[in-house]
């Protein structure tokens, strides 16, 4: 097979790719949080990762807290240190609500992401987000429960000679591992905050049982 054909191949099997995602996602990006939640979309559930200390992790270890999870690698030029200075942005914005929050970064590039390298990459950011690698198989396992995709290009014969094109989606799930909503790479870190600060006020809400009075319109004067 020619070199022409092999790279027409590549790049119809990634446009469908990215076209599979973008159709799993796009209904549900920029959705109010009340919408979103209906969406029949199924995006998130079971994975098992490690942090750069080598403590293993699931998608349980961190229930009860409002996850944002976002697939991305340290090399990454453009896209993911946006993101992650947008989720910094926000977690700076909710103040005391932040300590409801995860974020968490997937390496879709553990060959290069080692957990030092790891480790330094997100504390340029924000110490409170958590780093997670594992092994290929369990990378592509939780990138296909989110359905993220990534996909690695040869740039040369080195064994570090490539690039890696990977989805962009921040995924916002609720404190029951349920999916809420995406944010797109170009929102804002006060757009992200807004939402979470109102999810988070509902929640409380709601597990208050916090209702205006129905005959709340002042005294009554007799």
């Amino acid at each position: 097979m020619s070199l022409r054909c092999r790279l027409l191949q590549l790049c119809i099997a990634r446009l469908l790719i990215i076209l599979g995602v973008l159709l799993g996602v796009a209904v549900i990006i920029g959705e109010p949080p009340a919408r979103a939640g209906k969406s029949e979309v199924t995006i998130g559930g079971p994975f098992t990762l490690s942090t750069p200390d080598g403590t293993t992790v699931t998608d349980r270890t961190y229930r009860g807290k409002w996850l944002l999870v976002y697939f991305g690698y340290t090399f990454c030029s453009s896209s993911c240190p946006t993101t992650l200075l947008a989720v910094t942005t926000a977690l700076e914005e909710l103040g005391q609500d932040a300590a409801q929050v995860q974020p968490l970064f997937v390496t879709v590039d553990p060959q290069r992401d080692t957990p030092k390298v790891m480790r330094q990459y997100i504390e340029s950011f924000d110490p409170r987000i958590v780093g997670l690698t594992g092994t290929p198989q369990q990378i592509a396992a939780a990138a296909q429960e989110y359905g993220a995709y990534y996909v690695r290009h040869s740039t040369g014969a080195g064994p570090d000679d490539y690039v890696v094109d990977q989805s962009t989606y921040l995924y916002l799930m609720d404190p029951q591992g349920k999916f809420v909503r995406a944010f797109d790479s170009d929102t804002s870190g006060d757009r992200i905050a807004d939402a979470l600060r109102a999810l988070i006020a509902q929640e409380i809400n709601g597990r208050t049982g916090k209702r205006k009075p129905a005959n709340s319109v002042g005294p009554a004067h007799g």
